[in-house]
């Protein structure tokens, strides 16, 4: 299981998986977490440096699972050239801000969800109205209609990593 390697440690999953593509190309996927408006999470900028300190593949994506867009824009510029890509998650809402920083990485600051579209973040619509409406609690449930896939494509060199170009995708169009 993948989680943010900046949490405690000793927590179920792992923050980085390395593997190997059927063609033989080395990559590694680490996931992050943001510290603005979100709580938990240990430094994710020292904890890039120290996870790519230990990762020997050139083809390396970073899911960074943050709420603020600026933070997130931070830390593509942080990595810009020492990994393949940074791909934002969190918000839900796939951004329009994909392209191939200066040092050859991929950045988008959201790819989006996978899941219901006529839903707020996921959620049945009218629960998530109400609450906002009367300031009441109450119990969330998953939305069902219209479904989409987002994600971003990017293609790379296998050998030195650095990305050539990335795709926004959204299936279910």
């Amino acid at each position: 299981m993948l989680r943010p390697a900046n949490l405690a440690p000793g927590l179920p999953g792992y923050g980085v998986f390395e593997g190997t593509t059927q063609g033989g190309v080395d990559y590694a996927v680490v996931n992050l977490m943001g510290r603005v408006f979100m709580s938990g999470a240990n430094d994710p900028f020292h904890a890039a440096n120290d996870i790519l300190a230990g990762i020997k593949a050139k083809v390396i994506v970073v899911d960074f699972h943050a709420e603020a867009t600026s933070e997130k824009v931070a830390m593509g510029w942080h990595l810009d050239g020492r990994v393949t890509a940074v791909l934002g998650t969190h918000t839900h809402v796939p951004t329009a801000d994909q392209r191939i920083l200066p040092n050859g990485t991929a950045y988008q600051t959201d790819v989006g969800m996978s899941g219901p579209y006529d839903s707020v973040i996921g959620v049945e619509k009218d629960l998530v109205l109400h609450r906002f409406l009367t300031g009441m609690p109450g119990k969330f449930e998953a939305a069902k209609g219209n479904p989409k896939m987002c994600a971003a494509l990017v293609t790379c060199d296998p050998h030195t990593g650095r990305a050539s170009a990335i795709q926004r995708i959204m299936l279910g169009e």
